[in-house]
């Protein structure tokens, strides 16, 4: 399974996100780290790029924290700097995508406010083939997920978070 993710705010539901916005960093990653990672999770090659843009927000400050305990058990992710896929985002930002094996795509939708919207889903072989040739340079692009972490995630104050 392939992620591609570029958006760098959404409205997430989860638990460790609501603590966040709450202020309280502190239970916050503890309810990170206690979060189950699914057996077929560990058993299913996962790759993940994520684009960062600089400042980094409230909500991928949190998210690299989750991707953290995940990289630890079950995913391969790089980190591309926004700057690094510029010349692909001329007309539009790249697209969310979730790619499962050679069959299915699917470009993730959200509205202006960053809730979930949807998917389309995509069964061309021909442009899914395309798709994963590009995966493919971007994750070969980006930096190993842990070494970014420790240098530009780990060292920045707990996110300030307006309701």
């Amino acid at each position: 399974m392939w992620k591609l993710e570029r958006l760098q705010s959404f409205e997430a539901a989860e638990p460790s996100w609501v603590a966040m916005m709450e202020g309280d960093r502190a239970r916050s990653l503890k309810l990170v780290d206690g979060e189950p990672v699914s057996r077929a999770a560990r058993s299913t090659a996962h790759k993940r790029i994520r684009v960062v843009e600089q400042p980094v927000t409230p909500y991928l400050r949190w998210e690299m924290h989750v991707l953290a305990t995940r990289v630890a058990v079950a995913e391969e992710v790089r980190v591309l700097d926004a700057g690094e896929v510029a010349d692909l985002e001329i007309d539009r930002p790249l697209p969310e995508l979730v790619v499962l094996g050679s069959a299915v795509m699917y470009e993730v939708t959200y509205d202006d406010s960053g809730m979930h919207s949807g998917a389309r889903r995509i069964d061309d072989s021909d442009v899914i083939a395309a798709c994963r040739g590009e995966l493919d340079k971007l994750f070969a692009a980006g930096e190993d997920f842990q070494p970014y972490y420790e240098r530009e995630i780990v060292p920045l104050p707990a996110p300030r978070v307006t309701v």
